[in-house]
């Protein structure tokens, strides 16, 4: 019987979809199957351009379909943003191989600044572009200053006509090569300051736009262009001033949700990969999967990667529940983002010291899996920008909660017309939470929840009685491992809320709080060691550590739920 927490291609039903969407997704995992997995493999060793999946893609209308808002489908019912069905087709995406993803990443990253954008010809032009099956760029990083959007060097000099020409270069833009419309931010030569700030759409086949190379060896095209005298007409203008600056800013809220998901379905099939060959492989006469240690790593590889999925489908609830009075998103989105994608690391770099040497050879996924899952960390700001973003919230969401109506699971079909009007990206600060205790105490009677409970309370002392002085708030390497304890506190939040509303096992979820508490000990620890942690805090951070409650007989049947796997899923050759 196939894992019901797993996303497996020969089992794959998503029967709480309408039908358009259903039948969008099944006829996603079909293309890949049936294009198989040497042609994939080899596709990815080549680095050969996307063309034969946008090209399916087009034909069936599936980037129309999931991108277009529906104030912009013209009446068409089954077009609309829904953070839902986007999420499980990352997850597709990155279960065959995060090329395709990344396409589809930078299409929504490129289509960001548009919806957001009062400019209907611009807003009908994108719209006619999807249905034409055209994907989209973000021209927002450059080569001299990254993503630092206060220094941007694209400048717009007024034509006198109510235009611009545009003269500058960008750098690491994905589908630079091939975008019917690439959103880009830049700045105008005749106004100072954030007045200054435009983003318009510029078109990759026009004559002043300079395509310079792929600045990526794959078969992702991730470009460098570069504009020379590009003519910007009214019509072509998004955003002007502060408006472009939070259409920026807005835009990677929206599109770095979608990091997540594509993780958790790269470690999918790298598990299945995995544990097959593992169970199969004899060593010193037994099967690789009679020794305890490879046991073990295989155990938290799974319940990690459970724990991934739980807090995901549970942050897509608030993503669709947000609104200007319930802006709780704007903390799970880096959450994603940072935690669920450094998980994913931690998934595979699991296996792969399970498989070994396996984990090179050519012909498996695992190989480009173990390469591709080291990205989504580093996309969309670093780990340690997210870290940061996170801390923000840290007062409020463990001290201060607010009452919220309950945010119930969100698969209907609706428009998530909010993102699109999400308004000026400041006052991270004075966001309230729900009382993050409630999805504690109705796990309670798990002994590693009320262990890691345990520590989330040490945590709130150590905001009243130890928290870094004005001196430490300057010292980010500190912050940054208080930021990790922080993180736990709400991604253990996440997944027993999900676990609550999806009845999940509960073996597999004491299993996996087992590894979160020893995860917690471990950050702990690490701020203890910090240079410039006080004595008090040293103190604090050793109190803190906890040993998680053994189990060997639940730690076996989930071991059981482990080793079913192999052999569950192969893609077909």
């Amino acid at each position: 019987m196939a894992d019901q927490l797993l996303f497996n291609p020969r089992t794959y039903d998503p029967a709480h979809f309408d039908p358009e969407t259903r039948r969008l997704l099944r006829a996603t995992v079909d293309w890949f199957e049936d294009r198989g997995k040497r042609r994939l493999i080899e596709d990815y060793r080549s680095r050969a351009w996307l063309a034969d999946f946008l090209a399916f893609a087009a034909k069936e209308g599936l980037f129309a379909t999931f991108l277009t808002p529906a104030s912009a489908a013209d009446g068409h019912q089954d077009k609309r943003w829904d953070t839902a069905r986007i999420a499980a087709l990352n997850e597709i995406f990155g279960f065959y191989g995060l090329d395709y993803w990344y396409a589809w990443q930078v299409t929504v990253l490129g289509l960001g600044p548009v919806w957001q954008s009062d400019n209907e010809i611009a807003r009908a032009r994108a719209a006619e572009l999807l249905s034409q099956g055209e994907v989209f760029a973000f021209g927002l990083s450059e080569k001299a200053h990254g993503a630092d959007i206060y220094s941007t060097d694209m400048l717009l000099e007024p034509d006198g006509d109510g235009g611009f020409r545009a003269t500058g270069s960008k750098y690491y833009i994905g589908n630079g090569n091939a975008a019917g419309l690439v959103s880009v931010f830049g700045r105008r030569t005749d106004v100072e300051g954030p007045d200054g700030y435009v983003f318009f759409a510029a078109d990759s086949r026009h004559p002043a736009y300079h395509l310079v190379k792929n600045v990526v060896d794959s078969s992702k095209y991730v470009s460098e262009f570069r504009l020379e005298d590009y003519p910007v007409a009214a019509e072509d203008v998004l955003h002007t001033g502060r408006a472009a600056f939070d259409a920026a800013l807005n835009t990677v809220n929206v599109g770095k949700f979608n990091l997540c998901t594509a993780s958790i379905g790269i470690c999918e099939h790298a598990m299945y990969e995995a544990v097959t060959h593992a169970q199969n492989r004899i060593l010193y006469g037994r099967p690789v999967t009679a020794f305890p240690h490879v046991r073990r790593e295989l155990t938290d590889a799974y319940v990690r990667l459970v724990g991934m999925k739980l807090f995901s489908d549970r942050a897509v609830d608030y993503f669709r529940s947000a609104g200007p009075d319930d802006r709780r998103y704007l903390l799970f989105n880096p959450m994603t983002k940072m935690k669920v994608t450094t998980e994913g690391e931690k998934v595979i770099d699991l296996m792969w010291d399970v498989i070994a040497a396996k984990g090179f050879e050519k012909d498996t996924y695992f190989a480009q899996a173990a390469t591709e899952i080291r990205g989504l960390p580093k996309l969309e700001g670093t780990v340690h920008v997210n870290l940061a973003l996170i801390l923000k919230f840290m007062g409020n969401h463990l001290l201060n909660p607010a009452e919220y109506a309950p945010v119930p699971t969100r698969r209907d079909a609706a428009d998530d017309a909010f993102l699109f009007r999400q308004g000026p990206a400041r006052g991270l600060g004075a966001i309230r939470f729900h009382d993050w205790r409630a999805a504690y105490d109705a796990f309670g009677h798990l002994p590693n929840v009320a262990r890691l409970r345990e520590q989330a309370d040490a945590l709130c002392e150590f905001v009243t009685t130890a928290a870094p002085d004005e001196e430490q708030s300057r010292d980010l390497d500190l912050l940054l491992a208080v930021g990790q304890l922080f993180a736990l506190v709400v991604h253990g939040q996440l997944i027993l809320e999900q676990a609550g509303l999806t009845s999940l096992d509960e073996d597999v979820l004491d299993e996996l709080f087992a590894v979160l508490v020893r995860d917690y000990s471990a950050h702990a620890v690490e701020l203890h060691g910090k240079d410039s942690a006080t004595a008090d805090q040293q103190r604090w951070a050793l109190s803190a550590v906890r040993r998680p409650v053994i189990d060997t007989d639940r730690s076996a049947r989930v071991w059981q739920r482990v080793e079913a796997l192999a052999g569950a899923y192969e893609m077909a050759p």
